[in-house]
């Protein structure tokens, strides 16, 4: 800052005013009108005026620069608004911005650009894709737009997104190879265990055409879909993913992926945990090799005649650090209400030798029960009301316990359809209640491999949160390389948002998060700085703490904001 005498006819005044230099432009701002000289020799009782101001700068310049200084904010009612003038931005991607440079994506684009032939900011528009898939999911012509209104400007025209797609789905192996590299610096992979499983995505069309083919839809819907297989480590951190065409047998899927981390990742001792769905013989005879093992979900009621009778037992369980025998039609439930009790044998079948483990907890039969019971429920009230839609059922719906009676007694066929409740296929799933079987070729302690087991949740949130948080889906692109480009950026974004779950210490929800991040907004003042519009919150205060930059002072000065800008990217 610094002094201005503006001299009229008859008058002197005095100005503070402030360089500034914004968009690539210098200009200067009045700060503060200090006075005409008349008025100022009356105010300061005789002491000169033109030394007075320029040491009351000097002060100014000295609180600036320690960060104390206040600053004054003028608006007038009488005056509008400048047209096409953006006051209003965005700031919690800065936290996203921290992840971003930490995990060296900006460098895996440079790398990239030696292979391609491009003149684009790829760095500028990747970012761009990942913070608006967290922070403000939509089309990627929204995003370009969602971009416009971060701290820091775009560098890219909206149709280079679309090109840069082209380029992300060439390059999305390399781009998952590397980041997991890069993570390993950042945070420390839990990478001895890994979880597979798979989902789908709708796309709002009728037309099959490449990845877009009609399959079964996890959501039931009568559209095209594309599979994603997905690998996340023991924290639930995303480590690698592929796409297949909507019908593709996911069974098939989980061997390309898993090679693909064997030989780009350099990654080969590791235990493949997946659930029933995913549980082949060629999968787990796959993963019997080298040194690699399964864990996998086994359904109790599909076992062979001999394996299921011998689960379902009453005698010979055991509890883990006890050598007693139990049988189940002797325990008291209520204490025994939180306990786990086991048994195991090892089989042998088709050339591979494997860990039979069925658990029984009296919780887990009464949280069947209840589920049935509402679906019983569901039933009868499908009888009643509209038995129309009975008919078609799936294996899980509670149509299942529905029977048609088309005859009668006398064998006759009858002139109308009867609707009942089976109660033989109640009884008989009522036999399965608080069993859980697990299949391995692992040697380690029970407890262990059904905690491990137990981790199979984190996934299906990884899914979760793709799917609603970010809204990968329904799926708009139309041309192959862009909908693998689009599952890319999915998967970089879910990344990001774990580690910054991880940061936080794994203590807000992903909804608290979400909304906290979106709700990071600033005023501009212009030549001054930005002002937060935000409620300071526990979790803003959390989220300062974990990046060490604070983005919450009543005004954050160009020159603060500069310093953030620069620490986010290191």
């Amino acid at each position: 800052m610094r002094l201005k005498i503006s001299e009229s006819k008859n008058s002197k005044s005095l100005y503070v005013i402030k360089s500034t230099y914004e968009n690539g432009k210098h200009s200067s701002m009045i700060v503060e009108k200090l006075g005409t000289v008349r008025e100022l020799e009356k105010r300061l009782n005789g002491q000169a005026p033109i030394p007075w101001a320029r040491e009351y700068i000097a002060r100014l310049n000295y609180e600036d620069k320690q960060g104390r200084n206040e600053i004054i904010v003028k608006h007038a009612n009488s005056k509008r608004i400048a047209k096409g003038i953006r006051s209003s931005y965005h700031g919690g991607y800065l936290f996203l911005q921290s992840i971003y440079h930490a995990l060296r994506l900006d460098d895996i684009c440079l790398e990239i650009k030696k292979r391609h032939s491009f003149s684009y900011d790829l760095d500028s528009v990747l970012s761009r894709l990942i913070y608006g898939r967290i922070l403000h999911p939509s089309s990627k012509l929204a995003t370009a737009r969602f971009s416009e209104t971060l701290l820091e400007p775009k560098d890219f025209d909206d149709h280079h997104v679309y090109r840069a797609l082209e380029i992300l789905a060439d390059e999305s192996d390399f781009i998952q190879s590397e980041l997991y590299k890069n993570s390993a610096q950042v945070v420390k992979r839990k990478d001895t265990v890994l979880y597979y499983d798979c989902t789908n995505y709708f796309f709002e069309i009728e037309q099959e055409k490449g990845l877009k083919q009609y399959g079964y839809s996890k959501e039931h819907r009568p559209n095209p879909i594309v599979e994603m297989g997905l690998f996340m480590d023991g924290d639930g951190i995303p480590l690698a993913f592929s796409i297949h065409p909507g019908n593709t047998n996911e069974q098939v899927t989980l061997k390309p992926l898993e090679k693909k981390i064997i030989t780009d990742f350099g990654h080969a001792k590791f235990v493949v945990v997946t659930d029933a769905g995913l549980a082949s013989y060629a999968n787990r005879k796959f993963n019997d090799m080298g040194s690699r093992a399964f864990i996998t979900t086994q359904s109790v009621k599909q076992l062979k005649g001999h394996l299921r009778a011998w689960a379902l037992d009453a005698g010979g369980w055991h509890l883990a650090g006890d050598d007693k025998t139990y049988s189940l039609s002797d325990i008291n439930e209520e204490t025994c209400y939180d306990k786990m009790f086991y048994k195991e044998r090892w089989i042998h079948e088709n050339d591979l030798e494997q860990r039979l483990i069925v658990t029984f907890s009296v919780k887990y039969k009464n949280y069947q029960r209840l589920l049935r019971q509402q679906q019983i429920e569901r039933a009868r009230s499908l009888i009643d009301k509209t038995p129309a839609r009975i008919n078609n059922h799936l294996q899980t719906d509670a149509k299942r316990f529905i029977k048609r009676i088309s005859v009668t007694p006398g064998g006759e066929i009858a002139d109308q359809d009867v609707y009942g409740l089976n109660e033989k296929a109640i009884a008989d799933e009522e036999s399965y209640d608080g069993f859980y079987g697990v299949c391995t070729n692992l040697e380690d302690d029970i407890e262990a491999i059904i905690k491990i087991n137990k981790g199979r949740w984190e996934i299906e949130e990884c899914f979760r949160i793709m799917k609603h948080e970010f809204k990968a889906r329904p799926v708009y692109l139309s041309r192959d390389k862009r909908i693998e480009a689009h599952f890319t950026t999915c998967f970089m974004a879910l990344i990001v948002y774990r580690l910054l779950e991880r940061k936080l210490g794994n203590k807000y929800t992903s909804t608290e998060i979400l909304a906290g991040l979106r709700s990071l907004d600033f005023y501009k003042v212009k030549g001054e700085g930005y002002i937060p519009i935000y409620t300071r919150t526990d979790f803003t205060d959390d989220l300062h703490d974990a990046f060490g930059f604070r983005t919450d002072y009543q005004i954050v000065t160009n020159k603060q904001m500069g310093d953030i800008f620069r620490k986010t990217k290191k």
